[in-house]
């Protein structure tokens, strides 16, 4: 399709005639993501020429076409120009219905046609491509209090336009990561935390019945729907960036408790697929990392469900759950620093802080030593797994793992090498200056580990640079005749004495 026919026809004000020129174009290219050098000039020119007649046609179909245009040109960054100024934003986010400062949008109503929507939604794809792309988009973003306007936008929007609500949430999630400025703002004077909290209550169906317990999901029920599921995935990220800036008070230690509580319940839920549920997962993780350690018993603190008494009756379904996250990423074998120590880190943590969670991670990935009779990092268990991550290449992930294991052992050195020997646990030691032994700085409880009687009756015999028994190693010299024994002694010699030269 020729651009300079579809200039030719926006100069000409057939606003009928772009739309079907532009319809053609739009068929063309719906899949283009690499453009043609020589004809950038041209597409900056269609870039204006589409603001253009988005300013002066009413008719939602001609929006909605010339929208979808934008779209596509917007994929590359060189012809942006026009649109990441005031006017060009202003524009989208008029056709968007955004109050901005400046400019105040139509309300989303309930009784708006399907042409209409399509028109906002479009709008609201053009502004997010923009504002990934343009580092000018984002600054007239934060100028205009696009964000802003986008959390007044979001409390009235209804969960029947789906598309709507999804790429506000996703437009709210580009801004808040691309200008610290803007997460600042949207956490200490838009009030985006609790905004954010009730779109996350709404969509995955939380139901209280505690002050921080919702009502367990039922095993029978089906899993989250795939659009409820991705409003929610866009609500998560948007949290997390926000929840990263200084938090204030009106971030209430309550209102960072439902935060977790929805977390736990999140946690215990499955999707339609089981990459989307990781996702998912990954996602409260992630979340649960950026909140203060304390507001952390809300996971293990579920009177109405109850708990085990073995941990003073504290609920432990949600940190196995995590315990299980970890060896599946571990299991992976890729991509450890972006999908691992996040979960690390947050176990670790919640372990430092919590008692029972501490002790309920150790029973199961540090449980009594009986079998030493292979070293710490060969074998199936998560000890295993974590001891081998102890020498990983990645200098996050091995401190990570190392970490984790050395707050199990309530950061004692003397226990952490019983589990991973000497060797493993060296780079660690040298980093906190504990290579002669002792402990960190964290306080614990006094119970002190018992040994097995099988780990006792074998202890004198494990070496404690690989953290295992060694058979002993045959004498070289037991097979050897007296001339062999002589010859490989002058053979030696003659190596020193090449040395020495």
């Amino acid at each position: 399709m020729s651009l300079s026919a579809i200039l030719s026809e926006i100069d000409g004000g057939d606003d009928k005639g772009v739309e079907k020129l532009l319809q053609k174009y739009n068929t063309e290219n719906c899949h283009t993501f690499a453009f043609d050098h020589k004809e950038e000039d041209a597409r900056i020119k269609l870039c204006r020429g589409l603001l253009t007649v988005l300013r002066r046609s009413d008719l939602p179909l001609c929006q909605s076409t010339c929208l979808e245009t934008l779209r596509i040109l917007s994929r590359d960054k060189r012809v942006l120009g026009p649109v990441a100024t005031r006017e060009g934003i202003l524009t989208l986010a008029g056709l968007a219905r955004i109050c901005v400062a400046g400019h105040d949008g139509e309300p989303l109503e309930e009784a708006q046609s399907a042409e209409e929507e399509r028109v906002v939604v479009e709008a609201l794809k053009c502004l997010c491509n923009v504002v990934f792309n343009s580092v000018s988009a984002q600054q007239v973003g934060a100028d205009l209090q696009l964000a802003e306007g986008l959390c007044a936008y979001l409390h009235s929007v209804s969960s029947s336009h789906h598309e709507v609500g999804l790429f506000s949430l996703r437009l709210l999630f580009l801004l808040s990561a691309l200008r610290t400025d803007v997460r600042s703002t949207l956490r200490k004077e838009v009030g985006a935390v609790r905004l954010l909290t009730n779109v996350l209550e709404r969509t995955l169906d939380v139901r209280w019945v505690g002050p921080y317990e919702a009502t367990p999901p039922d095993p029978e029920a089906p899993p989250i729907s795939l659009e409820n599921n991705e409003r929610a995935m866009e609500a998560l990220k948007a949290l997390f960036n926000i929840t990263m800036s200084d938090s204030s008070d009106e971030d209430s230690d309550h209102q960072l408790r439902l935060i977790a509580g929805i977390m736990r319940h999140l946690l215990m839920l499955k999707t339609h697929s089981e990459d989307k549920t990781e996702e998912a997962h990954s996602h409260a993780i992630n979340l649960l990392s950026n909140l203060p350690v304390q507001c952390l018993d809300v996971l293990i603190d579920v009177p109405v469900q109850g708990g085990m008494e073995k941990y003073g009756g504290k609920n432990m379904d949600t940190v196995q759950m995590l315990l299980d996250f970890m060896e599946k990423r571990i299991d992976k074998g890729s991509n450890y620093k972006e999908g691992l120590t996040p979960v690390l880190s947050l176990m670790t943590e919640s372990s430092r802080y919590h008692r029972d969670i501490r002790r309920y991670l150790k029973a199961k990935v540090l449980p009594p030593l009986k079998d030493v009779k292979e070293r710490p990092e060969i074998g199936c268990t998560v000890r295993n797994k974590l001891v081998r991550l102890m020498t990983h290449i990645d200098m996050a992930v091995k401190q990570g793992a190392a970490e984790f294991l050395f707050v199990l052992c309530k950061e004692s050195v003397d226990n952490l090498l019983k589990y991973t020997g000497y060797g493993n646990a060296a780079g660690l030691l040298m980093a906190r200056g504990l290579l002669a032994g002792g402990r960190g700085e964290t306080q614990y409880s006094s119970d002190e580990d018992s040994d097995t009687d099988e780990y006792k009756s074998v202890k004198p015999f494990i070496n404690p640079i690989t953290g295992h028994i060694e058979h002993p190693m045959p004498n070289p010299f037991e097979e050897m005749t007296e001339e062999q024994k002589e010859y490989e002694a002058q053979k030696l010699v003659n190596m020193i004495d090449e040395l020495s030269r």
